[in-house]
């Protein structure tokens, strides 16, 4: 299918939840205020959830954390290893949950709590489907609060940065906003693949391996970027 087609139709949802009460509001929510929004299925634990992305190829899920059976986070470990292409965004109703990470670095592309107004959950919904991550700013700070308290690394990421290349600060600029590959490409005039190298390098620079490292370092980068070009 092509990308206008993908544009076009509606985005297929998958909502996972273990109480139906809140599956039947949500979808109520959002397919009575979103035209371009379609819930093709419901599961209240995460083995049903996995069973149903096998059978249904949602284009997102909007999975829970805390479910008998089988919980969120390791619901989408299976799903994103088996169907890379489905973009799971976690919600729940902690910001400081502890499951956050973990879920994240399972290949989640969102985490966002549930008394966020239902009008941002659908330029959320919107902004996934086109590849942008969405996490809740209160669940960054935390994240971002935690590795600031109690990392030992300011010092090498400070020579780290100060290794990058204007091109490469670049990139980074728009990893941190959330650009992906193609968004990035498409900013800076260069190729996917340039991309890609240039993001490896940057991670290999920095000593991390994802773009949710990249976020919990968040605070320091934008701190160094603009300190990195200092010659003291």
């Amino acid at each position: 299918m092509s990308d206008a087609d993908l544009s076009t139709r509606p985005v297929r949802l998958l909502l996972v939840d273990d109480q139906q009460l809140f599956l039947d509001g949500l979808t109520y929510v959002l397919e009575s205020r979103a035209s371009d929004i379609k819930v093709v299925g419901s599961a209240t634990d995460g083995r049903e959830a996995v069973r149903l992305a096998r059978e249904l190829r949602p284009d997102i899920i909007i999975m829970d954390v805390r479910m008998p059976e089988m919980d969120g986070v390791e619901a989408t470990r299976l799903i994103h290893q088996e169907l890379p292409d489905i973009r799971i965004v976690m919600l729940t109703t902690f910001p400081d949950d502890e499951y956050v990470h973990a879920a994240l670095g399972h290949g989640a592309i969102g985490y966002l709590l549930k008394n966020r107004p239902p009008i941002e959950l659908i330029s959320s919904i919107r902004a996934v489907r086109s590849g942008i991550m969405q996490i809740d700013p209160s669940v960054s700070e935390v994240l971002i609060n935690r590795e600031y308290e109690s990392s030992e690394r300011d010092e090498e990421i400070a020579l780290a940065m100060r290794t990058l290349t204007p091109r490469e600060k670049e990139v980074l600029h728009l990893v941190i906003q959330a650009f992906d590959n193609r968004q990035i490409a498409d900013t800076l005039s260069v190729a996917e693949q340039t991309v890609r190298n240039y993001i490896s390098t940057i991670y290999g620079k920095l000593g991390v391996s994802n773009r949710m490292d990249v976020l919990r370092i968040m605070k320091k980068v934008s701190f160094y970027l603009e300190r990195s070009d200092d010659p003291r």
